[in-house]
């Protein structure tokens, strides 16, 4: 297994919630530290730039508006498999077909508001974490 870091986004359904320390609690429990973190309010830009490999999609222009409806909590995790352990953790996009104890299972309010984004690939992640955090943000 090799130590890995990983984006996770608290989504706008989960912070207007205040849902934040229980999710990362679930992060924390199942190994994964929170190396950097930090509650930004996302633009239309960042939103269009971040999600645009779903340009094309018909939920893009409903996805990038969501994302900026609320503050949202960027972070990132690290420690072994940080990227399937965090998929696990937060459980099936669909909170219907989520494990129970997942965080989708437990927080989300609809597939669209399923309260937490993660990179799906080491790729991913390492586009993910550059696009909202410098290298001097990384406490590890």
């Amino acid at each position: 297994m090799a130590i890995e870091r990983t984006l996770s986004i608290i989504k706008p359904d989960a912070t207007k919630r205040n849902l934040t320390g229980k999710i990362n609690a679930k992060f924390e429990e199942a190994g994964l530290r929170i190396i950097a973190q930090k509650r930004i309010q996302m633009t239309k830009a960042q939103a269009s730039v971040f999600y645009g490999v779903h340009k094309e999609r018909p939920f893009f222009d409903e996805l990038t508006t969501f994302m900026i409806s609320e503050p949202v909590v960027v972070q990132v995790l690290e420690g072994e498999d940080a990227i399937s352990k965090n998929r696990e953790v937060m459980g099936a996009t669909n909170p219907s077909d989520a494990a129970e104890g997942t965080i989708r299972r437990e927080f989300a309010l609809s597939l669209g508001e399923n309260s937490v984004h993660g990179s799906d690939a080491p790729e991913t992640a390492a586009f993910e974490i550059g696009y909202f955090f410098s290298g001097l943000e990384l406490v590890g």
